[in-house]
């Protein structure tokens, strides 16, 4: 048995969202971006006002998974409206987020989350899911991959006061 649960996220969950936000984040890209820039756009992008708003909207969907043993938040997934500089469908939806905390690796909560998302995704009529990932990531390039993504644009993407850049996956659903 896994030592996770997955269950849909409630607005009232936004402080917990914000905080595995922040921490898994950091722990993706520490090393990797300046720590300014994690801590600001951790701090703009990741606010439990920001979950809050996709926990309440009926075109998005949101994904908490949380530790058996006293329910600590662990992970996270988010599927809303797309926001990517491609040709856009009306029944496209983004993967904005997807994020575990490394004391997850190998028990099968990135699958999970990711298999969450997708049935989330058909449930709100998508027929296409989208994605944007740090160029250099190459082991969640590599997740993706193997979960049927294929490569169809590339994007500038703000963190903190630098910009990086992204490719831009989708896959049909």
């Amino acid at each position: 048995m896994p030592a996770w649960q997955l269950r849909p996220a409630q607005a009232s969950d936004s402080d917990a969202l914000a905080m595995v936000a922040a921490a898994t984040f950091l722990e993706t890209f520490s090393g990797i971006l300046p720590g300014a820039d994690i801590v600001a756009h951790c701090t703009r992008k990741s606010s439990p006002e920001t979950f809050a708003a996709w926990a309440g909207d009926p075109r998005s969907a949101v994904t908490l998974a949380e530790h058996t043993d006293g329910g600590a938040p662990v992970g996270y997934a988010v599927v809303t409206t797309p926001d990517l500089p491609v040709d856009l469908f009306d029944t496209d939806i983004e993967l904005r987020r997807i994020y575990a905390l490394s004391n997850t690796r190998g028990t099968g909560l990135g699958h999970a989350l990711m298999a969450r998302a997708i049935a989330d995704a058909r449930r709100l009529g998508a027929k296409r899911m989208l994605l944007g990932v740090l160029g250099t990531n190459h082991v969640a390039r590599a997740f993706y991959e193997r979960q049927g993504f294929a490569l169809v644009g590339t994007r500038r993407f703000n963190v903190g006061a630098g910009w990086y850049d992204d490719v831009i996956y989708a896959r049909s659903l």
